[in-house]
């Protein structure tokens, strides 16, 4: 797959990151002595879930928008998501004084829909198919002129995501391992290519739930594998991977954890009940993975983003 030759250079990825830091709020790094025991191995929690709109994605669409020239920022930038892309578009575009289209399926969840306008997005209801998606963002593209933004398969939007693997790295640059979760992979990628350029012996693993393990078997076959179910309670993650953030994985990421439904609701309930921390489903993935597999951890300093906090409470799995 021919993309290297588009890769960011390290100075490249810090001048990104010192261009977005006036827009993103500087997440913490917290550590829980309880947990640490239970995991046996030390870990530090990098929380995105106090980003700006709830998740790490506020980095990428940001990165994306700051890349864009002047004129084509005037027109607008447009992206179907139901949830957390469809938000940090929103305001990070807000943020910047541009319109922001946003397509979004019938099936996203209200609080969604309602933090997007919120935020001054202009939402277009679409049937739920990633067919009909991609059809009305085509449509708003057409009549307005707007960018497309892709929520994870777009190289700004990727060496976005990274930035906050790189702040991590800077507050602990001895970390052994640094584990994220994976569904679209736009995060993974961008966390694994700022492992390599800022890290010292650091490895990336990724973590993602057994009901849609298509990343798992993606780096197994060598080509990007896809779903028949996506019954998993981490919604964020149901997405698959694309072909600018697949090279990334391949050539950066060590190996991709794979953890049970009812391991994520352990983990999830561990975090809120001992850190007093709101994090969604997703991001508790990076840390069941961490307690399925002590062994491979035991004795490490282990890194660990925790992608995002936007929950529905009146749906919680425990």
């Amino acid at each position: 797959m021919p993309l290297f030759h588009k890769m960011i250079s390290k100075r490249e990825f810090q001048k990104l990151h010192e261009n977005i830091k006036p827009h993103i709020h500087r997440t913490p790094v917290m550590n829980s002595h309880l947990l640490n025991e239970i995991a046996g191995t030390e870990i530090f929690f990098k929380c995105e879930n106090f980003q700006r709109a709830g998740a790490f994605k506020m980095r990428g669409a940001t990165a994306a928008i700051l890349n864009l020239s002047e004129e084509a920022r005037e027109k607008g930038v447009v992206t179907h998501s139901s949830g957390n892309f469809a938000q940090a578009v929103s305001l990070a575009a807000k943020s910047l004084g541009i319109p922001a289209y946003i397509v979004m399926p019938s099936s996203a969840p209200e609080v969604k829909k309602a933090a997007v306008q919120n935020y001054g997005g202009k939402i277009t209801i679409c049937p739920p198919t990633i067919k009909d998606r991609e059809e009305a963002a085509e449509k708003i593209v057409k009549e307005t002129g707007a960018t497309f933004l892709h929520p994870s398969n777009q190289l700004d939007v990727i060496y976005g995501q990274g930035t906050a693997a790189i702040e991590l790295l800077e507050e602990h640059p001895d970390l052994d391992v640094l584990i994220t979760p994976v569904g679209g992979g736009g995060l993974l990628a961008g966390t694994a290519l700022a492992v390599d350029y800022f890290g010292k012996n650091c490895k990336c693993i990724g973590a993602e739930p057994f009901e849609v393990d298509d990343a798992y078997r993606s780096l197994k076959s060598g080509k990007i594998e896809t779903n028949e179910t996506t019954n998993t309670i981490a919604d964020g993650l149901k997405t698959q991977l694309g072909d600018k953030n697949f090279p990334l994985i391949q050539k950066y990421v060590s190996e991709i954890i794979r953890v049970e439904e009812d391991e994520i609701i352990l983990a999830m309930r561990l975090i809120w009940e001992r850190m007093k921390i709101i994090v969604e489903p997703s991001s508790a993935v990076a840390f069941a993975a961490v307690l399925r597999e002590k062994k491979k951890f035991r004795g490490k300093k282990t890194g660990m983003i925790i992608s995002g906090g936007n929950v529905d409470l009146s749906n919680l799995p425990f």
